[in-house]
């Protein structure tokens, strides 16, 4: 009973790591999940290795907020970059012009 129990418990967890998808029918990798977990019993190697594997999409979810949050200027463009590094220090960037007197 407590393999039953096991075996919920790290389903469940692998369906919370994946991407979640509105009101959409299942994909074939939660159907694929769900097969695997419902054809036969598990053994104790592969519920270690489903363990395993969850905890590593925990790790790589939790890297991946970090990098966003400690690296906020990657997703920018150089130019919004650099408008963002002169606020920092206190002082704007002047407005371009272009050739025919509009900005830029």
């Amino acid at each position: 009973m407590a393999t039953a129990a096991r075996t919920r418990s790290i389903y469940r967890a692998l369906l919370r790591e994946l991407p979640p998808r509105p009101a959409q029918p299942r994909s074939m990798l939660h159907t694929k999940l769900r097969e695997t977990f419902t054809s036969n019993t598990p053994t104790e190697k592969s519920l270690a290795q489903a363990d395993q594997l969850v905890q590593y999409l925990q790790a790589q979810r939790q890297y991946v907020t970090l990098v966003e949050r400690y690296n906020p200027g990657m997703n920018m463009d150089e130019e919004e970059r650099v408008r963002l590094t002169a606020r920092r220090v206190g002082m704007d960037l002047p407005i371009e012009y272009q050739n025919d007197g509009e900005k830029a």
